[in-house]
């Protein structure tokens, strides 16, 4: 059920457009509790580039900043305000999912019934920082199918269901009401857009680049390596991962995979990019990162000729170092399995408890 909630609304995220944002308010309101955790009658939360930076719901009704920066750069009273004002809109849900299942005969119904609104709008950065409005959305959705949306350009509302035409009419005719909504789409929820853009491109001055890691370790398959490219510890989430092989870019075509932008526990975010190659494949790897926010552009390279150097020159340091004490572990030794003539089968038994990471590969 909770998988059903959230997916009533389903829309594009800009992340990969570094010039537009968005703000978009989601509100969920259910025609009676059900009794699951983390999934109450009414909850609101604000969104700014697809990640949410506030959050409400009717258990605890209070307004809480989700992101650091949304907590150090708005006031108290505008917590205080976002609370009152959805408490307002939480007993508005009430009445009008009531209105919506006595439209629709279901007020004997078993089953809770879902009202959801949409509030969004995006803005393009202009040459001198300003956002300019590109496109504006409110809209309802109930039990999961479109119901009412607002047509910005027209200034009226479209019903694509039968039973949403008696709200179309009545809200038609409300010239206030339209107003109002081609208001706030285009100048207020504009302003708070800029204003949420702005609090956080302070924090991104503070935020660490990414920690880059590219390496490879044994596939499931046995003739194979997975060659992966990490990046992690960097906000915004707003990032572009490469690998390449011998200079050219690998797509899903060449069996690129990719985790996609994760979150870890710390607010910051990461992702793996990750290809199979076999074993004797002796081309050059590299992974690309480009991360605008901290002004990273980072390429790193592994390939099995790198790796095998750097092995070799772990082992010969080790070796340098710890000569002394191998003689001595082969002549005390009195396993017979430091008995062969083989040098290099002492070598490896020395090494084995202590590099046995670093060979895993192998």
């Amino acid at each position: 059920f909770l998988f059903f909630v959230v997916l009533l609304f389903c829309f594009p995220l800009r992340d990969c457009n570094f010039n537009t944002h968005s703000l978009t308010y989601i509100y969920t309101g259910l025609s009676k509790p059900v009794g699951l955790p983390g999934i109450h009658e009414f909850t609101a939360m604000g969104l700014l580039d697809g990640r949410m930076i506030d959050y409400y719901d009717s258990e605890n009704q209070t307004k809480v900043p989700k992101q650091e920066w949304m907590r150090e750069h708005f006031p108290a009273d505008y917590w205080g305000k976002g609370t009152q004002s959805r408490r307002i809109k939480q007993q508005w849900f009430k009445v009008n999912i009531g209105i919506l299942m006595e439209r629709m005969r279901q007020n004997d119904s078993a089953s809770p019934h879902v009202l959801q609104w949409m509030v969004r709008c995006e803005g393009e950065t202009q040459p001198n920082g300003a956002l300019r409005f590109v496109h504006g959305m409110s809209k309802y959705n109930y039990d999961g199918n479109d119901f009412l949306s607002f047509d910005d350009k027209s200034r009226v509302w479209v019903a694509p269901v039968k039973e949403a035409l008696p709200s179309k009419t009545k809200w038609d005719n409300d010239q206030v009401l339209k107003e109002y909504t081609k208001g706030y789409l285009e100048n207020e929820c504009i302003d708070w857009l800029s204003k949420s853009v702005t609090s956080e491109q302070k924090q991104l001055k503070k935020a660490p680049p990414p920690d880059v890691y590219v390496f490879a370790k044994k596939s499931r398959v046995e003739t194979n390596l997975t060659v992966t490219c990490l990046a992690t510890g960097f906000y915004s989430k707003n990032i572009i991962v490469r690998i390449r092989r011998n200079g050219r870019v690998l797509t899903e075509d060449d069996g690129l995979s990719s985790s996609g932008v994760l979150p870890n526990n710390d607010e910051t975010f990461q992702r793996r990019d990750h290809v199979e190659i076999l074993k004797s494949d002796l081309s050059k790897f590299s992974c690309e990162v480009v991360h605008e926010a901290t002004r990273v552009d980072v390429v790193k390279t592994w390939s099995k000729k790198l790796f095998l150097l750097s092995l070799l020159l772990i082992i010969t340091l080790f070796l340098h170092k710890y000569s002394e004490l191998l003689c001595i572990i082969y002549i005390t030794a009195a396993a017979p399995v430091f008995q062969s003539s083989n040098t290099s089968v002492i070598i490896l038994l020395g090494l084995h408890g202590g590099v046995k990471g670093h060979m895993s590969v192998m």
